[in-house]
């Protein structure tokens, strides 16, 4: 059944209304939702698992040689060493920052409990989820790497500066600054090149940390110590103060649209030493790398939040775009046509607009005299006739 002429614009009215909302959602989407998407999530949990990798040196001090009372300090090989990281978002934390914890284990695992413990670390920064950088704010952090009788962490305020856990959405091929726990101090980290990692774009980064003397970051007892020459392996039995040094490079693979760390990397060495650059005996010296599990597992987040962000910042916007077009000008096509009437079937103007055809014989009606006047034809005229 045909639409009445008052239907017709009524629809048209709807569906030019219902583009025009369409267009404006295809304009708006990308907008609101993607900023919302470019933040980091709040209930982020990420474990990362780094292992020494077969082959290169992977070197441990013995503590306990340097407390025998003969003989001198014996540097364990061929060490298998597991790095691992948990992090977690923790209190305060709020739509524009975020409160990152990190505890992280470094441990020798042929060894059980407690012995195989080389180092263990609690790192607190207050983030923008937008860009990962710390908060302009004093103190944005935090760093524990001691504990108190009954085993509790004792925390050190540290102002933190540069990227750490997370590079910005949109990661482009240049030089940030990075944090080092260890040091505690930012150095560049640049950018070396775009490569693949299991099939997915990688902007590769790497960051040399100098030799740094951890007695001038954290002055506890075991990053500078006195002890005989011959512990140290030198000749003679007179006291040698050697401080304890630091040293890496770091590797870091940053999906470049979400900003996820893919795989990461460290050339770590720690040493005492009488001067920096001469190493005397190495306390730890490994190269630590993600391992596959936690590869692919980075991967599959950032795919994720590639799949949101494509979803609505492109393929959304452009559904929504040509509906609301095609709504518009269905809208104005059917509002143009709506408003045309034809006649009655069987019925065809004549001349002059009288009805001609079958309902048109026969004397025309009377209906007396007309409103407007008092002159009116008393006779019907065929004027046809005339001509």
């Amino acid at each position: 059944m045909a639409l009445s002429a008052g239907t017709r614009r009524t629809v048209a009215c709807l569906l030019v209304g219902l583009g025009a909302l369409l267009v404006v959602m295809a304009l708006l989407i990308p907008t609101y939702t993607v900023g919302k998407l470019s933040k980091t999530p709040l209930d982020l949990e990420i474990t990362t698992v780094a292992v020494n990798q077969p082959g290169q040196d992977s070197l441990v001090l013995d503590s306990k040689s340097l407390t025998a009372p003969e003989g001198a300090a014996k540097v364990d090989t061929n060490v298998p060493i597991v790095s691992q990281r948990f992090l977690t978002v923790e209190d305060p934390s709020d739509a524009d920052e975020m409160t990152i914890q990190a505890g992280q284990t470094l441990r020798r695992i042929d060894k059980q409990g407690d012995t195989g413990l080389l180092t263990a670390t609690v790192d607190r920064v207050t983030i923008d989820r937008v860009d990962g950088m710390p908060v302009d704010k004093e103190p944005n952090g935090s760093i524990a790497v001691t504990t108190n009788k009954e085993g509790e962490s004792i925390a050190d305020p540290v102002q933190h500066t540069g990227l750490q856990y997370r590079f910005p959405i949109g990661t482009e091929k240049k030089t940030y600054p990075y944090f080092d726990i260890n040091a505690r101090a930012t150095f560049d980290i640049n950018f070396v090149e775009e490569t693949e990692i299991n099939s997915m774009k990688v902007y590769h980064f790497q960051q040399t940390i100098p030799a740094t003397s951890m007695w001038d970051v954290v002055q506890t007892p075991t990053n500078k110590l006195t002890l005989p020459a011959a512990k140290w392996g030198m000749e003679g039995d007179a006291p040698v103060t050697m401080t304890r040094y630091y040293t890496n490079v770091r590797d870091v693979w940053v999906e470049p649209d979400t900003g996820t760390v893919i795989k990461g990397g460290e050339q770590i060495h720690l040493y005492y030493a009488q001067n920096a650059n001469k190493p005397d005996v190495t306390a730890l010296k490994s190269n630590l790398v993600f391992d596959e599990n936690t590869i692919e597992s980075q991967i599959s987040v950032a795919e994720e939040n590639i799949d949101k962000l494509s979803l609505f910042g492109r393929t959304m916007p452009i559904i929504f775009g040509i509906l609301g077009v095609l709504a518009i000008i269905g809208g104005i096509v059917l509002g143009l046509t709506g408003g045309s009437t034809s006649a009655p079937a069987g019925r065809s103007a004549g001349p002059y607009g009288r009805p001609s055809g079958p309902a048109a014989t026969g004397p025309a009606p009377t209906t007396g005299r007309p409103r407007g006047g008092d002159d009116a034809p008393t006779e019907q005229i065929d004027i046809r006739k005339n001509l």
